[in-house]
């Protein structure tokens, strides 16, 4: 055992190991420690920028899940773009889960936002589940804003995937998108440009946020596909 898997351990809750490997059910349950989130964040704090951090970050396939969330804990610490964008381009092919994916959101990427939609094309072609996941939370967390450009929401609606994960990061992609970006975002449903099963769960998870208002709620319920 490593050090830094003695470290997990000794972090180790039994009870939130047993809540969370249900809801991974594309892990096998042995790979799951059970470190919760603040204490592994607190844990990628410690270490980052020691020469331990960086032999672990090196080190891929890691053994456990946690170990993966924490080698997302730590890319989150590196400050430049070049540096995080080259770990983020290593760790990638190895993340294996849904939840290791979101948690990997280095604020980093956002410095060079020119360069970052040049990998999000690469990423969104990969044909990798999670690489294809990761470039659309990318695409939702940076450019639905002051960023936005239209043609952004084709890129995530050309994917087609009969993969779950890409599926549902799709509908929340363009949920989030009706948010913020209202009538560029409705047309995708208007003109039926999403699969159904994406269409409709898009539709749901935009019925259920707050940020969208009970006329266009109406509306979008109008547009739902009858499966």
């Amino acid at each position: 055992m490593t050090e830094i898997q003695r470290r997990l351990f000794a972090l180790q809750d039994e009870g939130y190991r047993d809540f969370q490997a249900p809801l991974i059910p594309t892990l096998p349950r042995e790979r799951i420690i059970g470190v919760r989130t603040p204490s592994l964040r607190k844990l990628a704090k410690e270490l980052k920028g020691t020469a331990m951090a960086a032999d672990f970050l090196a080190e891929l396939p890691h053994t456990y899940y946690d170990e993966d969330n924490l080698h997302a804990a730590l890319i989150g610490h590196i400050r430049d773009f070049e540096p995080c964008i080259a770990a983020v381009g290593r760790f990638l092919p190895f993340v294996d889960n849904w939840a290791t994916c979101d948690m990997l959101r280095p604020g980093a990427l956002a410095k060079d936002k020119s360069a970052l939609l040049a990998y999000i094309r690469l990423w969104l072609q990969s044909g990798q589940t999670y690489t294809v996941r990761f470039a659309m939370g990318m695409l939702m967390s940076h450019f639905l804003d002051g960023d936005f450009r239209a043609e952004y929401l084709e890129w995530v609606a050309a994917v087609r995937s009969e993969e779950y994960y890409i599926r549902m990061m799709q509908a929340w992609y363009f949920a989030t998108a009706l948010a913020k970006q209202y009538e560029a975002a409705v047309k995708y449903l208007e003109q039926r440009k999403l699969e159904a099963w994406v269409h409709n769960k898009t539709i749901q998870k935009a019925r259920e946020s707050y940020r969208i208002n009970d006329g266009q709620k109406k509306y979008l319920k109008s547009l739902k596909i009858s499966l």
